[in-house]
């Protein structure tokens, strides 16, 4: 048994909230024997869906929490009325040092802001960039930023760059690798201005392995393996990317039911055609951290199912053996608060 890893979960966050939440934390339990999870919110609740399964109690937590923070509230606004609401409460988990970790599937804003506000940034870290895993043809790529800092600086895309780096080599287990910024053509004159003033900067960091830019048409392929953009930029990317593998999926089975013979080409072609798909699910990969605060917060998708929950809870497992935050302070040359 390594180190203990405690994360606070959120248990009433997302569209599959309390009951997806609490299986996904059962089910990574069974995978590790170093996790412990506080679930945090309305405790009856909690307690009845824990009733559906054999657990170790003591790695099991709950942290009472009443109020729930709702998508369309404000988000600043909900993080500092809501004091008794299970993100704020799970943050300051995070603050005090009871918990390595937050994981929440609940108000995207809520969680930028309350990561940012409550457990801070670590000191010299400019902006905290919000870094989901996507699939590739393969493997995977990180994608920095997606959601968090839409007016960001040249010198926040190079530092989103260095930690999108680290997070990638030690815990996505990628040697060296590969960063491109996003752009409109592979040539170093082409961009807007932030592309422009970004991209001389890259090239000259000797601790990354900077390629140039990365049109959007070759992020699915894989050609690289840090992908550097303004949050804008990487929202529009994500949600695109999303939003066009649901449809393709819909439609490949769509076309698999059209007719007689296609119906038995699709039984034979079943189980090939499972593995490829849950390959190119972002499910697999857990959550997106958000990055160069002062403890690990961790979003995954409101529409969050077990799986993810439970493959986010390990991902804060490694995060914490491979000491992230302390990598990201040696390598920006930076000290603590």
């Amino acid at each position: 048994m390594g180190q203990v890893v405690k994360v606070a979960l959120d248990a009433m966050g997302g569209d599959n909230a309390p009951v997806e939440i609490v299986k996904g934390a059962v089910d990574a339990l069974a995978e590790s024997e170093d996790l412990v999870v506080y679930l945090v919110g309305k405790e009856k609740i909690i307690k009845e869906e824990l009733g559906k399964y054999q657990y170790d109690d003591r790695r099991i937590l709950i942290v009472p929490a009443d109020e729930v923070i709702e998508t369309a509230e404000p988000p600043v606004m909900a993080i500092r009325k809501k004091k008794e609401s299970s993100i704020v409460k799970a943050l300051y988990l995070v603050k005090n040092g009871t918990c390595d970790a937050f994981v929440s599937a609940g108000s995207s804003g809520a969680i930028l802001v309350g990561g940012q506000l409550i457990v801070g940034r670590i000191k010299g870290i400019d902006r905290a960039p919000l870094a989901p895993v996507i699939p590739t043809a393969s493997g995977c790529s990180l994608l920095i930023d997606c959601g968090a800092n839409v007016d960001a600086k040249p010198n926040n895309l190079v530092q989103f760059a260095k930690m999108g780096s680290i997070y990638c080599e030690h815990v996505l287990n990628i040697e060296k690798p590969r960063v491109a910024i996003v752009n409109i053509g592979a040539e170093e004159e082409k961009g807007n201005l932030l592309v422009k003033e970004t991209f001389p900067l890259l090239k000259a960091c000797d601790d990354i392995n900077f390629i140039g830019s990365i049109e959007a048409r070759e992020i699915p392929n894989g050609y690289a393996d840090v992908i550097v953009c303004e949050a804008f930029v990487g929202n529009v990317i994500l949600k695109l990317y999303e939003g066009t593998a649901s449809v393709l999926v819909q439609k490949i089975k769509e076309g698999l039911k059209s007719n007689f013979k296609s119906k038995i080409g699709a039984a034979l072609a079943l189980p090939t055609l499972k593995d490829t798909l849950k390959s190119f699910s972002t499910k697999e990969h857990g959550g997106a951290p958000l990055l160069g605060l002062n403890g690990l917060v961790v979003k995954t998708h409101g529409s969050s199912e077990s799986v993810e929950i439970k493959n986010s809870l390990l991902q804060c497992r490694t995060f914490k053996e491979q000491d992230i935050n302390g990598k990201i302070r040696q390598q920006l040359m930076i000290g603590n608060d």
